[in-house]
């Protein structure tokens, strides 16, 4: 099965990111603060599955 909760954390960060790039923001701003959180959320969620 799917695991929606992780794909839903991915497809947030492209779309966060994908702004982020086209609109050129510094990395302060609170969608880059968002990917950073996203960013940790993934990789908490990955070590939980794997152990």
């Amino acid at each position: 099965m799917a695991d929606l909760y992780l794909r839903n954390l991915e497809s947030e960060r492209k779309a966060l990111w994908a702004t982020c790039r086209l609109k050129g923001l510094a990395k302060d701003t609170p969608e880059r603060q968002r990917i950073a959180a996203l960013d940790t959320a993934i990789a908490a969620h990955k070590a939980k599955q794997a152990g």
